[in-house]
C-alpha cells in the first residue's frame, strides 16, 4: 500500500515513516531494507526522506527505544507493587505479551534487529534489556524469599521467561486460532507452573479435595 498526501503535517510525516519501517523491517529484515524502499511506500522521492530522519539506523533506534519504554511502562508497575509475587508475575506475563501483541511489528523488529544498532545505542538497548529483565528477576526472588516459589536461579528463570514470551513474534498470527488473551494465559500457567513452590502446590490440592 502507498501512503499518499499532498503536504502532511512534520510530525505525521515522522510517524508515517517509523510505521512504514517498521513494517518492512519486521517482514524483510533490517539489512535488507533500503531508505528507497522506505520511501517508495510512502511515494517519496529517497532525499526527501531526509528531511525528517537523519538515517535508516536512526529510524531503528526510534521504533526499538520506544517498544523498550513500551514494555517498561507496562510491566514496572506491576513489578513494583505490593501483592504476592506469583500474582504480580502472572500479571507481568499478560501486560509483557499484551504490549507485544498491540505493537506487534515494533517489537518484532525489536527482537530481531536490535544487534544491528551502532556501538553507543546497542549498548544503551542491552542496559535496557537487563533493567527490564532484573524485574522479573527480583519478583522471582522476592516469592522465593516468601516461599511461594521453588528454589530456583532467579536470573535464568527469568531469561527462561523472557526468552519463552519474545519467541511469540516467530509464530503468532492475529488472525490465527488463538486470541491474545488466550496466548497469555496459558503462558502465564505453564510459565508459573514450573516456579511455584511444590509444598504450596500440594497445599493448593489439599484445600480443593
Amino acid at each position: 500500500m502507498v501512503i499518499r498526501d499532498s503536504e502532511p503535517h512534520p510530525h505525521t510525516r515522522k510517524e508515517q515513516i517509523y510505521e512504514t519501517a517498521s513494517a518492512l523491517f519486521s517482514r524483510n529484515g533490517y539489512r535488507s531494507t533500503s531508505v528507497r524502499d522506505i520511501a517508495r511506500q510512502l511515494d517519496l522521492q529517497g532525499g526527501s526522506l531526509y528531511a525528517h530522519i537523519t538515517s535508516k539506523e536512526q529510524v531503528l533506534w526510534e521504533i526499538v527505544s520506544r517498544v523498550a519504554e513500551s514494555f517498561d511502562a507496562a510491566v514496572r508497575p506491576i513489578a513494583e507493587s505490593d501483592g504476592p509475587a506469583p500474582d504480580r508475575l502472572r500479571r507481568m506475563i499478560h501486560a509483557h505479551i499484551d504490549v507485544l501483541v498491540q505493537h506487534f511489528s515494533h517489537a518484532t523488529v525489536f527482537f530481531q534487529d536490535w544487534r544491528h544498532l551502532g556501538g553507543e545505542r546497542r549498548a544503551e538497548v542491552i542496559n535496557l534489556r537487563d533493567r527490564y529483565e532484573a524485574l522479573f528477576r527480583q519478583v522471582i526472588v522476592d516469592g522465593v524469599a516468601t516461599g511461594q516459589f521453588a528454589e530456583r536461579d532467579p536470573r535464568l528463570a527469568a531469561i527462561f521467561l523472557l526468552t519463552a514470551m519474545n519467541g511469540i513474534p516467530g509464530w503468532y498470527r492475529s488472525d490465527g486460532e488463538r486470541a491474545a488473551e488466550d496466548v497469555a494465559n496459558a503462558f502465564a500457567e505453564m510459565l508459573l507452573s514450573g516456579l511455584i513452590a511444590t509444598n504450596r502446590v500440594n497445599a493448593q490440592k489439599g484445600s480443593s479435595a
